[in-house]
C-alpha cells in the first residue's frame, strides 16, 4: 500500500512539474498580433482611454449625486452646555413690582443644559438645482465626444504605430538578403584573390558594403524594440511580454475599407459646449427667482441645577417654510450674462473655424493618399529596374568586364530602392489614417 502511494505521488509531481513547464513556455511565447487584435486591445487596456471611460462613470456618480438634492435631508445636532456663570439679564424692576425707572439683573437658566435637535428639511423650489442638473447632462455629452476623441487618438496611434513595425520588419528582410548576396560575392571573391586574379582591396570594398549592411541591420533592430516597447504601451502589454506581428503583409494593403460613416466629434464637442452656454445663460436668469423649502424640527433640552438636585426636560418642535430671494446682488448676475455672450460669440467663431480646418485637413489627406499612391507605383518600378540593374552588374562582375565600384553602386541602388518602397508604403499608409480620423472613421 505504501509503494502505491508512493507511486500515485510520484506521478502527481511528475504531472504537476509538466504543468509547471508548460506554463512557463507559454509564457515565453510571443504573442502573434495582427492590427485589428491591437486595436481592441488598446480599447480595452491603454490608459489614456481608460481614463476616458472614467471620466464618463466619475459625470454619472455626479449627477446622481445632484439628484440627490432633491431629497429631503434629516441633521441631528447635540450641545452639552455648562454655564460656570449663568448669563443674566438687564429687565425693568418694575415687572417684578420695583419702583419704576430702575432695573434689575435677573439670571435665567441652569449651570448644566443638554440640547438635543433632529430636523428636516426638504428643498420645495430652487431653479439652480434643475439648472445644474441639465448642465450635467450636457456635460455627459461633452465627456462622452471626448472619449471619441481619444479612441480615435490612440487607435491612429496603434495603426502607426503598428505600420511603421511592419515597415521595419520588411526592411530588415530585404536587408538579411542583401547580406546573404554580399557573404556570396565575398566568398567568390577571396577564392579569386587567393587564385591573384584580383588584389585584395576588391574584397575589401566589398567587406566594408557589408559592414555598412550589418550597421543598417542592427539599427533597424534597434528601432523595432523601441516601437514594439511603444506599441505594448499603447496596447496595455506587459513590457517584459515578447510580440510578433502577425506576417500578412498589412501595410501593403489599404485600410480604406469603409469611407461611409463620416463623424465629426470635434464639431460635436463644439456644439455641446454651445448648448452649455445657453443653459449656462438660462441658469443666471433662474437665479433672479427665490427659492423655497420646507423644514420641521424637534427639539429636547435636559437642564440640570447640582445644588438643588433639580433636573428637568422642556421639548419644543416646530414647522416652517423659508424663502431666499437675492434681491440685489451688486450686478454680479448681469456682468456674467455679458461674460456668457462673449463666451457664446467665441464658441460660434471656433465652430465655423473647426469646420473650415476639418474640411481642408480632409482634403489634403485626400490628396496626400494620390500622391502616395503615386509615389509607391513609381518606387516599385524603380524596385523593379533596380533589381534588373543590381542582377545584371553581378553577372558583369563575375565575369570580370565591370569593377567592384559598380558592383557597390548597383547594390546601394538596390538598396535605397527598397527603402523607398518600404517608405512609400508606410506614407501612403499614414495618410490613409490621417484622412480617417479626420472624419472620426479609424476602427
Amino acid at each position: 500500500m505504501f509503494k502505491q502511494q508512493f507511486k500515485t505521488s510520484n506521478n502527481m509531481k511528475k504531472q504537476l512539474l509538466g504543468f509547471v513547464l508548460v506554463l512557463s513556455g507559454f509564457s515565453a511565447t510571443a504573442q502573434e498580433l495582427d492590427l485589428e487584435t491591437c486595436l481592441k486591445m488598446a480599447d480595452t487596456a491603454n490608459l489614456t482611454i481608460r481614463n476616458a471611460r472614467l471620466d464618463i462613470a466619475s459625470n454619472e456618480k455626479q449627477i446622481d449625486s445632484y439628484m440627490s438634492a432633491r431629497l429631503p435631508k434629516v441633521t441631528f445636532a447635540g450641545d452639552y452646555k455648562y454655564n460656570a456663570i449663568i448669563p443674566g439679564q438687564v429687565v425693568p424692576a418694575a415687572f417684578f413690582g420695583g419702583i419704576p425707572g430702575t432695573y434689575s439683573t435677573v439670571q435665567f437658566g441652569v449651570p448644566i443644559n443638554l440640547s438635543n435637535t433632529i430636523q428636516l428639511t426638504q428643498i420645495l423650489y430652487n431653479p439652480q438645482v434643475n439648472y445644474g442638473l441639465r448642465a450635467l447632462e450636457i456635460n455627459s455629452t461633452i465627456i462622452e465626444t471626448q472619449h471619441q476623441l481619444a479612441v480615435q487618438e490612440i487607435r491612429q496611434q496603434v495603426a502607426g504605430t503598428y505600420f511603421n513595425l511592419q515597415a521595419l520588419s520588411k526592411q530588415q528582410s530585404f536587408v538579411v538578403g542583401n547580406i546573404a548576396s554580399m557573404d556570396k560575392l565575398i566568398t567568390n571573391m577571396e577564392a579569386m584573390e587567393r587564385e591573384g586574379l584580383i588584389v585584395g582591396t576588391e574584397v575589401d570594398k566589398l567587406r566594408i558594403n557589408r559592414l555598412s549592411l550589418v550597421n543598417t541591420r542592427e539599427t533597424l533592430g534597434a528601432s523595432t524594440e523601441q516601437l514594439e516597447n511603444l506599441l505594448k504601451i499603447l496596447i496595455g502589454l506587459d513590457p517584459n511580454q515578447p510580440i510578433t506581428l502577425a506576417s500578412d503583409a498589412l501595410v501593403e494593403k489599404t485600410i480604406l475599407v469603409d469611407e461611409s460613416a463620416i463623424a465629426y466629434p470635434e464639431l460635436d464637442l463644439l456644439e455641446a459646449q454651445k448648448q452649455l452656454n445657453i443653459e449656462e445663460r438660462k441658469g443666471t436668469n433662474m437665479a433672479y427667482l427665490p427659492s423655497l423649502a420646507f423644514y420641521a424640527a424637534y427639539n429636547y433640552n435636559y437642564n440640570i441645577m447640582p445644588k438643588d438636585d433639580y433636573r428637568t426636560g422642556i421639548e419644543s418642535a416646530f414647522l416652517g417654510l423659508q424663502l431666499n430671494w437675492t434681491l440685489f446682488d451688486g450686478l454680479e448676475k448681469h456682468n456674467k450674462q455679458k461674460v456668457n455672450a462673449f463666451t457664446a460669440q467665441k464658441i460660434a467663431n471656433q465652430q465655423e473655424l473647426t469646420q473650415q480646418q476639418l474640411e481642408m485637413v480632409t482634403a489634403n489627406a485626400k490628396k496626400q493618399i494620390e500622391i502616395q499612391t503615386g509615389s509607391l507605383a513609381i518606387a516599385k518600378e524603380q524596385l523593379v529596374l533596380a533589381e534588373r540593374v543590381y542582377k545584371q552588374t553581378e553577372a558583369q562582375f563575375n565575369e570580370g568586364t565591370v569593377s567592384s565600384n559598380d558592383l557597390i553602386t548597383a547594390d546601394n541602388s538596390l538598396q535605397q530602392a527598397q527603402t523607398n518602397v518600404v517608405a512609400a508604403y508606410v506614407q501612403l499608409r499614414q495618410a490613409e489614417l490621417a484622412y480617417l480620423k479626420s472624419i472620426g472613421n479609424i476602427k
